[in-house]
């Protein structure tokens, strides 16, 4: 039975990282079941309440799923490692691969809820941008799923005066996506800005993006900028802070 003293971790702690590391040790792999509050309390003779506390840590870390009405299994999800630099780089939006193909490598994924509109842009958006008072930009929803699983929701916002009629504005932007289309009319991306942010999801979030309860998000925001500096697109992008590993390499 693990005891709490003084100093060390409370008790549902101790449960939970025994769960974990028979989780990472593979000996409950994916879509197993965790043993219930029950189980733990007669296994470890502790009250429902440090059960169900000890329960709730991994499901909020998101190693587990609860199924209402049948208990709570694993979910071995591999994060998706996000490449900063190298994603974003000519030589493959320039070949006609995306940048999702960058990240997901073989890994099956797809983007759904695509919403292609031209609207007023907002005016943060007509500062980062540069545009006047009212100018119009095409902005681009979408959902981003790996595995079958949503990972990412993302907006982006372009000139319309800069991208209407091209197939920046169509549902399918065609191979390279938003990139190469910018470099064929002569507007290529030289540039990148992104500034990344932490906090816990709307309710909205928590829908669109199956997030379990406690799980944060990470709000990345970049800019695409020419070689003469001047901004073609500002993307907000919403991922599940679970499901993201960010890699970023720098020349010292």
């Amino acid at each position: 039975m693990p005891t709490s003293e003084n100093g060390s971790p409370p008790v549902y702690r101790e449960i939970a990282e025994a769960l974990r590391s028979a989780i990472a040790s593979g000996r409950l792999s994916d879509g197993d079941r965790l043993p219930g509050e029950n189980d733990l309390m007669k296994q470890y003779g502790v009250a429902r309440a440090t059960a169900r506390q000890a329960l709730s840590v991994l499901i909020n870390e998101g190693l587990v799923v609860a199924v209402r009405g049948s208990g709570i299994y694993v979910r071995a999800f591999r994060p998706l490692r996000r490449h900063g630099p190298r994603r974003l780089s000519r030589e493959l939006w320039g070949a006609g691969r995306s940048i999702w193909q960058t990240d997901a490598g073989d890994r099956g994924f797809e983007a759904d809820n695509i919403e292609v509109c031209e609207t007023t842009a907002p005016d943060y958006v007509a500062r980062a941008l540069n545009l006047a008072e009212n100018d119009l930009v095409v902005r681009r929803r979408r959902r981003y799923r790996l595995d079958g699983r949503p990972m990412q929701l993302a907006t982006s916002y372009l000139p319309a005066g800069l991208v209407a009629g091209t197939a920046i504005a169509e549902v399918d932007t065609g191979p390279g996506g938003i990139y190469a289309r910018l470099a064929e009319i002569g507007r290529s991306p030289a540039h990148f800005t992104e500034e990344i942010r932490v906090r816990m999801p709307t309710p909205r979030e928590v829908d669109d993006l199956g997030l379990s309860a406690g799980t944060p998000v990470l709000d990345i925001v970049r800019t695409a900028l020419t070689a003469a500096h001047a901004a073609v697109e500002l993307n907000e992008m919403t991922l599940d802070g679970s499901a993201y590993v960010l890699q970023y390499d720098f020349s010292a």
